[in-house]
């Protein structure tokens, strides 16, 4: 299968990694990957339980400023064993999974305020919210003096992410095989896979599932017409943002950054509750979301 003139960048991304193609490399990676990390958060975690055991439990839950912010940088862990792994595993430098880092570090920021501009443009259109029926929200000052930290914590997440997904495996699959069709759906199964929410209502479960595929074939083309990560880690950025730091259930968990804080929800603390078809007019609205902020980012870096 010819690979698509737009994705022509992505040929030269892919390259450092063909030397180490093989696929048991890949499999052999992210098992490494995987222990890498587990071990990295156990003794981080455990750490900060001996040394600070009320940060320990707002980290676990999310549900403060301090704590999320620690819990979103510890994804730190993550992107050190991609880079890890891939020097020791596939001879690859850090470079060669981001591309180009001038080219991406120029093309991260378009991306992200062009997404960004997409969620918030969205959000202020009627009827998507109703902000009086916010349970509380938090003084606008202290929300901005976090502000700075919370993103840099996200960029720390979400690059960590995208390092993994759309670096290390999109490129190590691209390098062995030429077809879009495995190297875009292949991690974006297991980007969507590890969404998945024990205790929660399957159908709200499948429309996450769905939701996050799509949003990864959003951030896997952006990667392969710009041959770097900056444009993918920019709309993951602002997706994430959006996410974290503008809403959140009042007591619930990741709610640390948010400025208005709504009701929890009844249905989600009863699975047999939230029934419903799995394609919902709400699914179809965030899909088009994804859309729209992923052709915003398109147009910013144009490609």
């Amino acid at each position: 299968m010819r690979t698509p003139r737009a994705y022509a960048p992505h040929v030269a991304y892919a390259a450092p990694a063909r030397a180490s193609s093989q696929v048991w490399r890949l499999l052999l990676g992210l098992v490494l990957i995987e222990g890498l990390f587990d071990a990295g958060i156990w003794a981080f975690d455990g750490g900060l339980a001996y040394l600070a055991p009320d940060l320990a439990k707002a980290l676990f839950y999310g549900d403060t400023a301090l704590g999320l912010v620690v819990q979103l940088a510890s994804y730190g862990c993550l992107g050190g064993a991609v880079w890890l792994v891939a020097r020791r595993l596939n001879k690859r430098g850090f470079a060669s999974l981001t591309g180009p880092p001038e080219q991406a570090g120029a093309m991260l920021p378009l991306a992200f305020a062009a997404s960004a501009a997409v969620f918030v443009a969205i959000q202020l259109l009627p009827p998507w919210l109703d902000f009086r029926a916010a349970e509380s929200a938090r003084g606008m000052a202290g929300w901005l003096a976090v502000l700075p930290f919370a993103l840099a914590a996200l960029l720390v997440q979400t690059g960590a992410e995208e390092l993994l997904y759309r670096g290390f495996i999109q490129q190590q699959l691209a390098a062995r095989f030429r077809a879009p069709l495995v190297w875009m759906v292949v991690p974006n199964l297991a980007f969507a896979a590890v969404h998945w929410q024990d205790g929660a209502a399957p159908v709200d479960n499948w429309q996450y599932l769905i939701w996050a595929f799509c949003f990864g074939l959003a951030a896997s083309d952006l990667t392969a017409r710009s041959g770097n990560l900056g444009p993918a880690i920019g709309l993951h950025l602002a997706n994430n943002a959006y996410a974290f730091l503008c809403f959140g259930e009042a007591g619930g968990p990741d709610s640390g950054l948010a400025l208005f804080l709504f009701p929890a929800s009844d249905g989600l603390a009863d699975p047999a509750l939230a029934q419903g078809p799995l394609i919902s007019l709400a699914l179809i609205i965030e899909l088009g979301t994804i859309g729209l902020a992923w052709l915003a980012a398109r147009i910013a870096i144009r490609r």
